[in-house]
């Protein structure tokens, strides 16, 4: 499994977390989070390919991105919101994932290995749109 690293390119203009072609799926405990990348490693997936996020990574990196981005006005998109929805699971202890996988075909085989995973929220980042995964 890769450190998560954030890199300008996971961000918005406006500086919010939106790493375009990456899952980021988030379970309620480390164990569930552990279990589903070994999941993932059994059917091909690459430690490249996926990092682990502890609840404190999540708020420390992730959550302060949002900042002020709804000021002066609200933001456009969903994705301040949605930066929001990770900090709260965080905030309960929720461990995330965070998948490359840039084409559909791909997501969708993520969410195919994991169908039977213990997945609270997630969602997949593609290029102008955060779609709902769960």
């Amino acid at each position: 499994m890769k450190p998560f690293q954030l890199e300008p390119g996971m961000l918005t203009m406006r500086g919010v977390f939106y790493p375009t072609g990456y899952m980021f799926l988030m379970f309620p405990t480390e164990q569930d989070a552990r279990d589903a990348e070994r999941l993932l490693e059994e059917n091909g997936y690459t430690d490249e390919a996926i990092s682990l996020l502890t609840p404190e990574m999540i708020q420390e990196h992730i959550a302060r991105t949002v900042g002020s981005a709804d000021i002066p006005m609200p933001s456009a998109g969903t994705e301040a919101d949605t930066v929001r929805q990770f900090s709260e699971y965080a905030s309960q202890g929720h461990h995330a994932l965070m998948i490359h996988a840039p084409k559909a075909s791909e997501s969708e085989r993520v969410m195919d290995v994991l169908k039977d995973a213990n997945i609270s929220y997630g969602q997949k980042y593609r290029q102008l749109v955060i779609e709902d995964l769960t």
